[in-house]
Order: C-alpha cells, then sequence, then structure tokens
C-alpha cells in the first residue's frame, strides 16, 4: 500500500510576495465576458463583479492548454491569470476564436503587479472572507480569495505595476509556490499542456468547470469524462526526497515500463524534500510508487472529490 501522512510541517508563512511566473491577458469590449465565456469550462456570462472563476481553456480533445483565474472588472473588462509560460500561445489561440466579437484580447502582464498574500498578510473581505473565489476591490487593488495551503489562507492581489508592494512580511516565490501545491489547485503550465482534461486535475471539485453552461471547446469530452465513468486519473498532492519536475513520470514498483502518473506542479519544502501535485491513475494509488529512484508518498487531498454534480 502506498502509505499517506499528514501535511508537511513547518505551515506556509505569513506574507507577500511578487508571483512573477504568473502573467495577466486583459479582454476589453462589449462582448468580452460572452466571448470569454463560449471558450472556457465555468460560466463567465452571469458571474458577478464580487465573484472570480477557476476555468480551463481546452482542446477540442478536451485536453487542457491552460487555466485561468478569471474575473470581471467594474469597466467590463475580464483579467485572466494564468501560467506566464502558457500566456503568448494562449492569447494567440483564443484571439483566432475572436472572429465577429466586439472583444480585444491583450498581454496586461507589464501593466500589472501579481501579488500573493498569506495568512496574516491576508485582506478582510467581509462577509466573503472565508470563501473561496470571492472578489472584492479596495480603490486600486483587487483581491482573490484562494484555496488556503493547510490552515494558512491565501489571497491573489492584483494592481497597477507602479502600485506599493501591500504590507506584510516578505516571503520567497518559492515558499510561494510551495504553498500553491499544498493547495491541492494546479496550474497548468508548459510541462502540462495538453497533458490532461479537468478531472485529471480535479477542477470540478474546486470550482474550475460548470455543467450547466452552453458549449466551449472540448466540452463533450468533459461532460462524457464525468457522467459516463470513463475517468482514470486523479490529481493528489505528494511527497518525495527526490526532487520533482513537472512532466516527470511517477513510476509503480520502480518499474520504467509502468508509468502511473506524471508531475503537473512541485515546489522544495521548507523542511526538506519536495512535494508535488501528481495527476495518478487511480488504479496505481495504493501501489508502491516512485520518482527519481525515491520513494513517493501521497498525502490526504485538503478537499472532498465530487462524485455526483
Amino acid at each position: 500500500m502506498t502509505s499517506q501522512t499528514t501535511l508537511p510541517s513547518p505551515s506556509l508563512p505569513h506574507g507577500v510576495t511578487r508571483l512573477t511566473h504568473w502573467g495577466v491577458i486583459r479582454i476589453q469590449g462589449e462582448d468580452a465576458a460572452k466571448f470569454i465565456h463560449g471558450q472556457l469550462t465555468q460560466d463567465f456570462a452571469l458571474l458577478g463583479t464580487d465573484q472570480a472563476r477557476l476555468a480551463a481553456f481546452c482542446s477540442a480533445k478536451g485536453r487542457m492548454q491552460a487555466s485561468f483565474i478569471g474575473f470581471k472588472q467594474g469597466n467590463g473588462d475580464v483579467l485572466l491569470v494564468c501560467s506566464r509560460d502558457l500566456l503568448p500561445g494562449t492569447l494567440k489561440r483564443l484571439s483566432m476564436f475572436v472572429m465577429r466579437a466586439k472583444a480585444k484580447l491583450t498581454d496586461a502582464s507589464d501593466d500589472l503587479a501579481l501579488w500573493g498574500l498569506a495568512g496574516s498578510a491576508t485582506k478582510n473581505v467581509a462577509a466573503g472572507a472565508h470563501s473561496v473565489w470571492a472578489k472584492h476591490e479596495f480603490d486600486s487593488e483587487t483581491v482573490v480569495n484562494l484555496y488556503p495551503a493547510g490552515d494558512v489562507p491565501r489571497q491573489l492581489l492584483i494592481a497597477d505595476a507602479q502600485h506599493p508592494q501591500p504590507q506584510g512580511t516578505p516571503m520567497e516565490l518559492a515558499v510561494w509556490q510551495w504553498g500553491e501545491v499544498l493547495s491541492g489547485v494546479a496550474t497548468v503550465s508548459m510541462p502540462a499542456f495538453e497533458a490532461f482534461v479537468p478531472q485529471m486535475l480535479n477542477y470540478e471539485s474546486v470550482g474550475g468547470v460548470s455543467f450547466k453552461k452552453g458549449c466551449y471547446p472540448g466540452q463533450e469530452v468533459v461532460a462524457r469524462s464525468q457522467f459516463r465513468g470513463t475517468l482514470k486519473r486523479r490529481a493528489f498532492i505528494a511527497i518525495s526526497d527526490a526532487q520533482m519536475t513537472p512532466g516527470e513520470e511517477v513510476l509503480t514498483g520502480g518499474d520504467p515500463d509502468q508509468p502511473a502518473g506524471q508531475v503537473v506542479q512541485a515546489a522544495p519544502s521548507p523542511e526538506g524534500g519536495w512535494t508535488a501535485i501528481v495527476s495518478l491513475q487511480l488504479s496505481a494509488k495504493d501501489t508502491p510508487l516512485s520518482i527519481g529512484g525515491a520513494a513517493l508518498q501521497l498525502l490526504p487531498l485538503p478537499y472532498p472529490l465530487l462524485e455526483d454534480i
């Protein structure tokens, strides 16, 4: 049996860090929300200004080409936060679908600053203070609640590039990225391009898929994976003494001819070793697993998986 353990210690420190590994696509025009609603796995047509959405952009075969944290601004613009290494290609692919829609897509990464807030550095979002994906605007700052890392709350803050650093103890980016892994909510980057349907990363369980909205690329495959019992992979949090790299294969029984999964996202633990989100075959989760010649242990997921929608 693959042994399970508790979350690594110490927990995510409290503090602030600049999120240079993420970028922003801005969509402007009166059809901004309508356009992106037809491209992603989440509902942007009915999205209020007090909420954000986790969403995926899929190929026609339902494979994720990018993932976003998206929201509307008061002026009607839509901002999509994604992995910076995928942004240029994603912007190009999305722009191909604009056609006659009154929407303009641009790379706004240099115009905006993205900050990660953890613990005591987070801002009080009134009634939605503990609601994941709640959004609030503080003058020139936009704050989105993220899934916590263990018991430490986390937020994404977006502001103009010239805006001063938010208050809080400075945190290294690598430590924030470790917290991203502990949250169990994966961000698709280049090594994971077209490797997974959304449910293989548990997106239906963390608010990343709407099964009630209209068509989008790959919708039939995503729906079939959910309702016909064809899903054979899930995302798990794992730890190992070996360094783990996105795209690296997880092996079962140490056999290089028996890959059981793939690393999606990984970061070094402050206490030593590495922590990763891995997408794993369900048939292998209770077998001995290894990576880089070292044993791999699975941690309990910090959220429940939805069996029924």
